[in-house]
């Protein structure tokens, strides 16, 4: 066992996105099917440390103290990156993007339970391999997991939930360029939409250059900082309350009221080519981090049924993606890049919806629709949401 402190780990994280560069601009599979950086790179490391772990013995120990902070602070830019006016200019897209998320926790749960009765495993399995931590994430699951554990006796549903949502976010990241590929060359603009003059959203475009100060950005991560600590102390507030929600919400909430507070008396304008930046770095060295550290190995210890449980939700995921979200989202450009980041969160986490978006845009052209939709819905509404639908299923007889 080698152990990597704090900034060994940060260090190899770095390495790990320039690694990802460096295949996402050099192997044409990569290059063609638009797969993020991070996942690219992230993921050769992980089957690098399950080659070493099963030839030689030999496991690397990542400090991952860095990477709670690092995902907290990436939801904290988003919402001090989200103006409310915008917001109000793009209600009915985010109404009806909302409608197709509800849409696609509604099918998951249904596929999850439907196939753990056939395949004779407890239903609680089929919840667990669903939105909890499918669209819900390693945070969704673990608070599931305890409660399962604790209300209903199943003792690995902890265990069971981690390697769900950990396969989740690979898959996430794997699917979401190939489909939104497929649906751009089937879209009205087969070749994507030109590049325009407008200052790119927060994170549609995290290569561009943009011009801050020393001073800019002290005042940014003060409010990352401010973020994250009053959001922390919510969600403590919260805990064990009907209106208890995951610590980024809370965090992404208190970044939407400060920004736009600070906005409104006029006190403090929040300058976002900063906190896009910051936002960027953040999200970047987070998804390095979690997919680097995968344990491929505890994965492959997945029980076949899982297995197949899992599969077809990936399927169900790429289908959901090309024939309802694309199709109710316009069946344009920007319902194609909608449809990549449906598929980071809805199979993964917010980070990889981004991501996968990045990707698609980097190579096609800008979609400032998807980026106002996505990070709104896949980091807020859709924790809310997901909880309602997961307490709805539980009210079943079969749970009684």
């Amino acid at each position: 066992m080698f152990h990597l402190d704090t900034l060994s780990t940060l260090v190899a994280a770095t390495m790990v996105l320039l690694l990802g560069r460096k295949l996402v601009h050099s192997v044409p599979f990569f290059k063609k099917y638009t797969i993020p950086e991070p996942v690219a790179g992230g993921l050769l490391v992980a089957l690098a440390l399950l080659v070493l772990k099963k030839s030689m013995g030999w496991e690397i120990d990542f400090d991952m103290s860095l990477k709670d902070p690092l995902m907290l602070a990436f939801f904290a830019t988003i919402g001090l990156n989200a103006n409310l006016a915008s917001l109000r200019a793009g209600g009915k897209v985010l109404g009806t993007f909302l409608i197709v998320v509800v849409g696609l926790l509604l099918m998951q749960n249904a596929i999850g339970i439907g196939m753990a009765k056939m395949l004779g495993l407890d239903p609680l399995m089929g919840l667990l391999a669903g939105s909890i931590t499918l669209s819900g994430g390693h945070g969704t699951g673990a608070a599931w997991g305890k409660l399962f554990t604790e209300r209903y006796g199943f003792t690995s549903a902890t265990e069971v939930a981690m390697a769900c949502a950990t396969f989740g976010l690979v898959l996430g990241g794997l699917i979401g360029g190939p489909v939104a590929r497929y649906l751009v060359k089937h879209s009205s603009s087969p070749d994507g939409t030109p590049e325009d003059q407008e200052v790119p959203t927060a994170f549609e475009k995290p290569d561009v250059g943009r011009v801050i100060t020393s001073l800019v950005l002290i005042e940014s991560i003060a409010l990352i900082a401010i973020c994250l600590t009053v959001g922390r102390v919510v969600a403590q507030l919260l805990t064990g309350t009907m209106f208890e929600l995951p610590t980024f919400v809370c965090v992404l909430f208190i970044g939407v009221i400060l920004s736009n507070g600070l906005a409104l008396v006029g006190f403090y304008r929040v300058f976002e080519r900063a906190v896009s930046v910051l936002g960027n770095v953040s999200l970047s060295l987070f998804l390095a981090m979690a997919l680097m550290s995968l344990k491929l190995w505890e994965l492959a210890s997945l029980a076949l049924p899982m297995l197949a449980i899992l599969g077809v939700q990936t399927l169900a995921m790429a289908l959901y993606a090309i024939f309802v979200t694309y199709r109710m989202m316009g069946k344009n450009y920007d319902a194609a890049v909608l449809a990549a980041g449906h598929c980071g969160f809805g199979l993964g986490a917010t980070p990889t919806a981004i991501a996968n978006m990045q990707a698609i845009t980097e190579r096609f052209g800008p979609s400032h629709t998807a980026f106002l939709v996505v990070p709104m819905v896949g980091a807020f509404f859709l924790d809310i949401v997901n909880a309602l639908v997961i307490k709805l299923y539980l009210m079943l007889p079969m749970f009684g």
